[in-house]
């Protein structure tokens, strides 16, 4: 009767921390340097709260997701913090608006919201 007790009080709790589990915040890390993005392309779930985590080592770089109203700076040898939670799907383009050199156009990625 106890074993079953402990059973079935442990059950909540397992199902709460998958619950917390479930909504913890992926961290999405993305490394820019002089004409690009390392990875230029991430895959993330639905309603996932999710962290970009932007650094650089070379020189300041922006980084912008019209789609989503996101533009920070990316400042060498500092951690950029993006929190995002995706409300929609499709594939959402991020690009540098600081210019860096003949290359610039070409910096861009692809962040992609699957259901």
């Amino acid at each position: 009767m106890k074993r079953r007790a402990l059973v079935l009080l442990g059950i909540p709790l397992m199902i709460g921390a998958a619950r917390l589990a479930a909504q913890s915040p992926v961290e999405v890390r993305i490394s820019a340097r002089k004409f690009e993005f390392h990875p230029n392309k991430a895959t993330v779930k639905l309603g996932q709260p999710m962290v970009l985590v932007l650094t650089t080592e070379d020189r300041i770089h922006g980084f912008k997701m019209p789609d989503f109203g996101i533009r920070v700076e990316v400042v060498p040898g500092q951690e950029t913090r993006v929190s995002l939670t995706p409300g929609k799907t499709g594939s959402f383009t991020f690009l540098c608006d600081v210019f860096c050199g003949d290359g610039h156009d070409d910096m861009d990625g692809t962040l992609i919201v699957e259901a």
